[in-house]
């Protein structure tokens, strides 16, 4: 991409997917993905005090993401250097054995492994949610949305050989992480799961729109982490959910006029 005042330009794959308000959508899931890793949860999470403060944490993360796709690029590049310096200030080990990870295995925030679990959650669920709610994305896009989140994982301290070079590539390593014995949810990320991500707070006329967004939360996480999740899902579920999805995708997203589908800095962009 060449050089211009912004990282991105609204010709880019990362600005068309994150521009929709649906995409929304994919937060949860994505942390949810995130917590899974229980070295990850314990440097990006717990030792960072986001359990105390975990709707902080999220705006501050959404808002830096925020700035990175569609903010001017000193000013992005100014809140990404911060939030790097606060991931080397990161460091710990685990108190009690999780999964494959023994108690006193050592955690660092800027970790490239945890660093690219972190992207590569995001990125997945993301596209997994336009590609479902918005449109379906063909394989040329793909590779330039994978491309795209590349250029954001760069601008957190990831260097190119330490992320998946192309989308197959990205594909590959999210089955192998999926299939593998790095993710396993502790009791800790279980109850982040009900009382952060199911439960939150909100006021009585939010409740249907939190359950409509829980319901696609937990019918979009792989089911392997589902199970873990202690999560319920059945066949039946899975059919509303798909039917959903294909009404949203080919009937309400088309129809809804900017100001309700796109995000505010879309619009402004």
């Amino acid at each position: 991409m060449p050089m211009t005042d912004h990282l991105f330009t609204d010709q880019s794959m990362l600005r068309r997917i994150i521009s929709e308000q649906v995409v929304g959508l994919s937060g949860p899931r994505a942390l949810l993905m995130q917590a899974a890793h229980p070295v990850a949860f314990a440097g990006f999470f717990a030792h960072t005090g986001a359990l105390d403060e975990p709707y902080e944490r999220l705006n501050r993360t959404a808002r830096v993401l925020g700035l990175v796709a569609f903010g001017p690029r000193a000013d992005a590049e100014r809140a990404t250097r911060r939030v790097r310096a606060m991931h080397r200030r990161v460091r710990g080990e685990l108190a009690e054995p999780a999964g494959r990870f023994p108690a006193g295995t050592p955690y660092a925030a800027d970790d490239p492994e945890l660093l690219l679990w972190i992207l590569a959650a995001l990125a997945d669920s993301a596209l997994l949610v336009y590609d479902r709610c918005v449109t379906p994305l063909s394989a040329a896009e793909r590779e330039a949305a994978w491309q795209d989140y590349k250029l954001v994982g760069r601008q957190f301290g990831l260097r190119d050989d330490q992320m998946p070079a192309g989308i197959e590539d990205f594909d590959r390593y999210m089955a192998e992480m999926l299939a593998g014995d790095d993710l396993h949810v502790t009791p800790e990320a279980r109850e982040l799961a009900v009382g952060i991500v199911m439960r939150p707070p909100v006021p009585l006329h939010m409740r249907p729109l939190l359950e409509l967004a829980n319901f696609v939360t937990v019918g979009m996480l792989p089911s392997r982490l589902r199970r873990q999740y202690g999560l319920s899902w059945d066949p039946a579920r899975a059919l509303v959910l798909r039917g959903g999805t294909e009404y949203a995708r080919r009937v309400v997203v088309p129809l809804l006029p900017a100001r309700m589908r796109l995000v505010p800095r879309a619009r402004a962009a």
